[in-house]
């Protein structure tokens, strides 16, 4: 009988998932609404029922092992996630292997012990997987406390100096170029534009802003340009925390900030104290494979390793 293996991405706004079969073939990919692990507020755990369903309806296969990664995924959330899934995918709770999205992420890159990780995209975070499986997190605290190099960091930094320069002068001055970015992309330059943009939204809608300063880095806002190099300045930063902490280990680079501006890995390059690394992570697909790797050898609900297959 076929064996078939599911990885999903669990992420707020969006998520994604891969199905693959025993050869570790890719069978099928797909969308589905996103989701957070907070099964204590009923509209989240509503939000992942529906998710999961959304799933399950490209999935008619029986699965013979699962591995998913969500936001905001804790321990506490371990039993109703599992009975969701295991209901809508009709699985046992034995082939279900769930973390948070940052663990899967480096999972997909690295065996526990053997690198580092730096993501950035509306946050950061930085995490180590020890050989005995003890997650070391550096960061993550969200947007209101740092996140520094974040998507949602780096537009702040810009809306924050832009104002200040707007009330000290009455004009942008010579943020003229980042403050038309800003403006266009806030639907308008009055502050209640900027306001209703700001503060009627969420963490990932302001973070979407900060492509709006690398455009303006790119067209020649000088201070754009120095902001996207800071930004590359705090997540180096991460990676050196990283291996003081937990070891002089590759440090692995991935997430969106990284594709605004050649700049961002450039100053990463020059501040790392060690190896870096910017792989292209699928994660759903990482996640499949990691499914398929641990379930097809009949373990159980830990010690997974990585598979490069």
């Amino acid at each position: 009988m076929s064996a078939f293996y599911l990885g999903a991405d669990v992420g707020g706004t969006a998520s994604r998932f891969c199905l693959t079969d025993q050869a570790g073939a890719v069978i099928r990919r797909g969308t589905a609404p996103g989701a957070t692990g907070h099964m204590f507020n009923p509209d989240a755990r509503a939000a992942f029922e529906r998710t999961v369903d959304a799933i399950a309806a490209c999935v008619p296969e029986t699965l013979s092992g699962l591995v998913i990664g969500m936001t905001g995924y804790g321990p506490r959330a371990e039993t109703d996630v599992a009975d969701i899934i295991g209901k809508r995918l009709k699985i046992a709770r034995a082939k279900i292997f769930a973390r948070d999205d940052i663990e899967l992420a480096f999972r997909a890159v690295f065996a526990p012990g053997k690198g580092h990780l730096v993501s950035a995209g509306t946050g950061s975070i930085a995490v180590h997987l020890t050989e005995a499986e003890t997650l070391l997190r550096i960061g993550g605290r969200g947007t209101m406390i740092d996140d520094g190099g974040s998507g949602a960091w780096i537009a702040l930094a810009a809306l924050r100096a832009l104002y200040r320069r707007i009330d000290e002068t009455g004009s942008p001055g010579d943020m003229a170029i980042l403050a038309d970015q800003l403006f266009a992309a806030v639907g308008g330059s009055d502050w209640s534009d900027t306001r209703s943009y700001v503060y009627g939204g969420d963490r990932g809608r302001i973070g979407a802003l900060a492509k709006a300063v690398a455009e303006a880095a790119e067209a020649g806002d000088g201070f754009a340009d120095q902001l996207l190099r800071q930004a590359g300045f705090e997540l180096a930063r991460l990676g050196n925390i990283l291996m003081a902490r937990g070891g002089k280990h590759p440090v692995a680079f991935v997430g969106g900030v990284l594709t605004l501006s050649p700049v961002i890995g450039a100053t990463i390059l020059a501040e790392l104290k060690g190896e870096a690394m910017f792989p292209v992570l699928d994660q759903a697909e990482g996640a499949a494979r990691l499914a398929r790797n641990h379930f097809s050898a009949g373990e159980a609900g830990h010690h997974f390793s990585q598979d490069k297959a």
